[in-house]
């Protein structure tokens, strides 16, 4: 019987198959140029920055200027530069940081208190001027903070505020984007029939609110929480337009008047005259509570940035 001579083994369809897949798969794991790139755009930008910082505290300022960037200086330079960090000012760091927490810590509460409620409100009632409302959140969550400082001050100084804690205490309660958030969350991810349910038990809008839908609502608490938190630590035009005395001063303010005493950097200083070293550990205090209030509340913060991303 004839055979057709040109036809390939058919031992060899499984082999080239083979090599295919071993190429595709070696292709799969060579990494996306793209995302190299990225990478090393935020090594360079963001965590290069904070490690020169760490490694700025350790060192003396003769060191800081001529050695190597980052290298790591001596523990005993780290001791000198805290102690004349504390020293100046009659330990003003502290004073300032004090008053950093009091101002957030206070204003948080009264903004957990405010635009939980608030949010809550818009997304579960139906009133005249519900759409108005919204949108006037939005703008004003859109804003830039500076812009907003000048009439902040002049409603202020019509109540005699200017100088009190209270000055800026509720301005930093005023938080349209944790109204908003709340809002979202409500509206996507809070079951509407568990509602109705409990309504039909005979629980009230305030019932429902307290033991139904606030205890659902820990994540984009926690999350309304942190964001206001921060937005309050790092404030700084704020304070330092309406509070008049240095003893006042949250930390942001309070590395402003650090780094006038830096001679460097202000050639008319006096004997309180601070160093580049311990400016850099200055503002690593400044910077450690945001760490630490994310270190422990990043697990509430993943869970409530998730919430509301699907709709049942």
């Amino acid at each position: 019987m004839p055979t057709d001579l040109h036809t390939p083994p058919r031992a060899a369809e499984p082999a080239r198959a083979t090599r295919a897949g071993s190429s595709r798969r070696r292709a799969r794991k060579l990494p996306n140029p793209l995302s190299v790139l990225v990478l090393a755009l935020f090594l360079v930008f963001f965590v290069l920055p904070v490690l020169w910082l760490l490694l700025a505290a350790t060192k003396t300022d003769d060191q800081l200027v001529h050695g190597n960037p980052l290298s790591f200086g001596s523990w005993s330079a780290l001791g000198d530069n805290w102690t004349a960090l504390t020293s100046f000012g009659d330990h003003a760091i502290f004073l300032w940081l004090g008053n950093s927490a009091l101002y957030s810590f206070i204003a948080l509460a009264i903004t957990l208190c405010v635009a939980i409620p608030a949010g809550y409100a818009l997304a579960m009632t139906e009133f005249r001027g519900r759409r108005t409302l919204l949108v006037a959140t939005l703008v004003v969550m859109l804003m830039p903070n500076a812009t907003l400082v000048v009439p902040l001050f002049l409603e202020i100084n019509a109540v005699h505020l200017i100088g009190s804690m209270w000055s800026i205490i509720l301005p930093y309660s005023f938080y349209p984007f944790g109204v908003y958030l709340t809002y979202i969350y409500f509206s996507t991810a809070l079951p509407r029939d568990l509602i109705d349910a409990a309504k039909l038990d005979g629980c009230s809008q305030f019932g429902v609110f307290r033991h139904i839908a606030l205890p659902l609502a820990a994540p984009v608490v926690a999350l309304v929480g942190f964001f206001s938190f921060v937005a309050n630590w790092t404030n700084y035009f704020l304070p330092y337009v309406l509070l008049p005395a240095s003893d006042q001063f949250p930390v942001q303010v309070g590395l402003g008047t650090l780094l006038n005493a830096v001679p460097q950097f202000n050639p008319t200083v006096g004997t309180a005259a601070v160093q580049r070293p311990e400016l850099a550990l200055a503002t690593l205090l400044a910077i450690t509570p945001v760490l630490i209030v994310f270190l422990f509340s990043q697990r509430f913060l993943v869970t409530g940035m998730l919430a509301g991303a699907t709709k049942e």
